[in-house]
């Protein structure tokens, strides 16, 4: 029997959750929460895979699996011309109270509460 999946922390929901290539029609690409959340760490934020592992509290392997599966759904819908969609995943949204949350003070966290 596989082991229970364990939610993944993430900061907060993306503003916009649909992007549309201009004249493109490959379909739809669907990127999950926590494949969104690894990108913006690892990519955006310049997070190691183990910062965005202890940030996101799953293990390394985890995180380094989330990102592979986020860079291939990234890739086809550039190839493909597809629509990226961001929905869905094992996550739980971070409500900046926990003691080894890494963002309840900074100013992307506050900025979601509005």
């Amino acid at each position: 029997m596989p082991r229970p999946v364990k939610c993944r922390k993430v900061c907060c929901l993306p503003e916009n959750n649909e992007f549309y290539p201009s004249g493109g029609s490959g379909g739809i690409v669907t990127l999950t929460v926590d494949e969104y959340e690894t990108i913006r760490l690892i990519d955006k934020e310049n997070f190691s895979q183990e910062k965005c592992s202890w940030f996101m509290q799953v293990s390394r392997p985890t995180v380094q699996q989330i990102y592979n599966s986020a860079r291939r759904k990234l890739a086809e819908a550039l190839v493909t011309g597809a629509v990226i969609r961001i929905d869905g995943g094992d996550y739980k949204l971070c409500d900046g109270k926990e003691k080894q949350c890494g963002c309840g003070g900074c100013r992307r966290h506050r900025l979601c509460d509005k």
